[in-house]
């Protein structure tokens, strides 16, 4: 998730879709995520339940690619590998809070509480392996580029805008700015224009290094650690201009981080892979997508009907090779 904070230090642009354009490389995991819970909250379970499978992700999938095929983009799903080590405990921390919740929903569900169980329902939402597995199964009928990260997929999509195989990182996460996104693209999974956030106009800004960005990163908190008491994002540039470094500030504070010098390699070095490959000049096949769907999984058309349309039209207003 990374730190919110971060977005105070952030060089941010609303632009229109219209300014926007090329290959974005999509922090899977994210993006899937915020469809998940919106499609749980919003939606009749019945509608994406068969045998007691819930697939609410196929519906969330549909309705989310619009958003990239309406405009000149072209995703590339980048999937998670393994959970980095040291990220181990706010895993578990979620999962507590997910039981938490899961408790709650049950105390909605006697009470008759719809407004609150919808509420609960879509905190309680995870990626299973059958979200995972059915979402790529859907992204490959549609012929949509996917890419399998060693670890963290936002890492790996970093990497690849970095090397130029991307445009933009797509993510919600502020951390894409730790990982040197050079350019990420922000609210594509909410109404209304997007945002682009700028790596190297950031370190601009603060005259900061991108070493000392993650310093500063650290300092305030992380999905790796807690941070210093007290220390938000001014203090925290404040600091690393005054002592160079992170080594320099817990000096002269004469405090300790965990593992410091592993969450720094973390943002600097990630586990990111070069064997990946995939072809923009796609074919998309929505009849079979639409057969997936509504026929294998059940959903009901209704759900699902006006996101292959969209799909459709905007292929057919632009032509494939405009998009893809």
């Amino acid at each position: 998730m990374g730190n919110a904070d971060l977005r105070q230090l952030a060089v941010i642009e609303e632009v229109s879709f219209d300014d926007v354009s090329g290959v974005v490389a999509v922090d899977a995991h994210n993006w899937l995520y915020r469809y998940l819970t919106t499609t749980v909250r919003f939606t009749n379970s019945a509608a994406y339940t068969k045998d007691g499978q819930e697939v609410a992700n196929l519906i969330g999938v549909v309705q989310g690619l619009p958003k990239f095929v309406e405009h000149d983009l072209t995703p590339v799903f980048v999937f998670d590998g393994g959970v980095t080590e040291l990220k181990s405990d706010e895993v578990d921390e979620r999962r507590e809070q997910r039981e938490r919740y899961e408790e709650q929903l049950d105390e909605a569900r006697e009470r008759g509480d719809a407004a609150e169980i919808a509420t609960l329902e879509s905190r309680t939402q995870r990626l299973t392996p059958l979200i995972v597995e059915t979402t790529k199964e859907l992204l490959e009928l549609l012929d949509v580029p996917v890419v399998e990260a060693p670890a963290e997929g936002e890492a790996q999509a970093s990497y690849m805008a970095r090397r130029g195989d991307a445009d933009y990182v797509g993510s919600e996460d502020y951390d894409a700015l730790l990982l040197g996104a050079p350019r990420t693209l922000r609210q594509l999974t909410s109404k209304g224009d997007p945002e682009v956030m700028e790596f190297q106009a950031t370190l601009d800004e603060h005259d900061l290094t991108w070493e000392q960005l993650v310093d500063v990163g650290i300092l305030m908190g992380t999905d790796f650690n807690a941070g210093l008491s007290g220390v938000g994002p001014k203090t925290a540039v404040k600091l690393v201009h005054e002592h160079g470094d992170l080594w320099g500030v817990l000096d002269a504070r004469e405090e300790y981080i965990d593992d410091a010098d592993r969450i720094r390699s973390l943002f600097l070095n990630p586990a990111i892979t070069d064997d990946y490959d995939f072809d923009t000049d796609c074919s998309p096949d929505v009849d079979a997508a639409r057969s997936f769907v509504c026929e294998e999984w059940a959903i009901p058309e209704s759900e699902v009907e006006r996101g292959f349309e969209r799909i459709e039209e905007a292929l057919t207003q632009t032509g494939l090779d405009d998009w893809l």
